[in-house]
């Protein structure tokens, strides 16, 4: 009898000493993922000026972005990060304006820096073998950032409240998902879009280079029946010959944007044929952005668009002609750094009676790192005006350290 029930006193009690311990190494384990992560920062202090054919004054600004974040180790396969950002003017330069924030619009020439602190990343990751699931605030891009990027080139970097889920079931196959429901954009918090996003891509290594085929549904959550869908695929290779590499890429593209009752469609292609001799890469490249009857022109809302069309930013937005732009890239390392001239040829794609000439541009860069942790560069932007616009001469110089 006592044996009995020291036995029902026992179990119980050790079930419990049991529970403890598994908690305790549990909650050890979590700990120790918390605190065994990794810390990261990114800093970057740029002048940028821009001079423009008209009558607001020449802009320019010093600017020092700061980002700080934390990723923690993993738990399971789970681990977190999160990351602030922070840009503001150094020494008083704030000679330019942000019109869509309101700061000093219609005094100067534009500049896309303005001064904001805010949460960059905040996010929950899974990651094994086959499957990376992100849920939160994120950087999301793809393909070279043509429809969707981060437009990194800004102080306050586009990002997006998001999942994001990424399966690589077999050797050069890869499946991307991710839903969008806030468009956090680079003028701080005021041109923030909530949304309703499917950005779709799937990519597959060939004998002929790397294809990838996607789909990007865009809609704004505003109480508007509107929407702008993207579908295509493209072609991107290398192939070695002799002492020399050839490169290559085709893509093509059409698009349906509605609003109400309006509807418009257009296409999108590009064409690019290169080869890299001694280290000298030089490129010949077609792009047009189509046009539907000179009143729609072919849309890129979530690109980085400052990697395209010409530094100087004058064809951010689609002109409803389109935009057919064809340029030559010269490119190559010097000094520990790396240089390039891009020189562009821009047109209508639809003809206008007093539009056709939409301008030219030449573009110069030289960029390098310094030892681990820092880098500098400068850039120089020329636009001549055709028909549209005026001349625009911008340049930047920066310096950077990141860890």
């Amino acid at each position: 009898m006592y044996s009995s029930a020291f036995a029902k006193f026992r179990l119980p009690a050790l079930g419990i000493a049991l529970l403890g311990s598994a908690t305790h190494a549990v909650s050890d384990a979590v700990v120790d993922a918390i605190t065994s992560g990794k810390s990261f920062g990114d800093f970057r202090l740029r002048y940028e000026n821009v001079a423009q054919d008209n009558v607001l004054k020449d802009a320019s600004a010093l600017t020092l972005r700061s980002r700080l974040g934390y990723t923690t180790g993993a738990y399971s396969n789970f681990s977190a990060t999160v990351e602030f950002e922070d840009v503001r003017v150094v020494a008083g330069r704030d000679s330019f304006s942000v019109p869509p924030t309101g700061f000093k619009t219609g005094r100067f020439s534009f500049i896309a820096d303005p001064e904001v602190t805010e949460l960059d990343q905040g996010f929950v990751q899974y990651k094994n073998d086959l499957v990376t699931t992100r849920l939160g605030r994120q950087v999301v891009s793809y393909d070279g950032h043509r429809f969707v990027g981060h437009v990194g080139w800004r102080q306050d970097r586009q990002t997006f409240d998001a999942m994001r889920v990424d399966l690589s079931p077999a050797k050069g196959v890869a499946f991307s998902y991710s839903y969008v429901d806030q468009r956090n954009g680079i003028f701080a918090e005021v041109r923030d879009q909530d949304s309703k996003d499917h950005l779709l891509n799937a990519a597959f290594e060939t004998p002929l280079g790397k294809l990838v085929v996607y789909g990007y549904l865009l809609e704004l959550d505003n109480n508007t029946d509107n929407s702008l869908d993207t579908y295509g695929l493209s072609l991107s290779g290398s192939k070695p010959m002799a002492n020399t590499r050839l490169l290559y890429t085709i893509e093509y593209a059409s698009q349906e944007f509605e609003l109400g009752a309006l509807e418009r469609n257009a296409e999108y292609k590009f064409a690019e044929g290169g080869v890299v001799i001694s280290g000298i890469t030089i490129k010949a490249s077609y792009e047009s952005l189509g046009s539907d009857d000179g009143t729609y022109g072919f849309s890129t809302p979530l690109a980085t668009l400052h990697k395209f069309n010409g530094w100087a930013d004058v064809f951010l937005n689609t002109p409803a002609v389109g935009l057919v732009d064809t340029y030559a890239t010269l490119s190559g390392p010097l000094a520990g750094g790396n240089w390039s001239v891009v020189y562009h040829r821009f047109k209508a794609d639809e003809r206008a009676p007093a539009i056709n000439d939409l301008g030219r541009e030449l573009d110069i860069s030289y960029a390098r790192k310094f030892g681990k942790h820092y880098n500098a560069g400068i850039k120089y932007a020329a636009f001549s005006a055709g028909d549209v616009a005026v001349d625009t001469d911008k340049i930047w110089a920066w310096v950077g350290l990141t860890f």
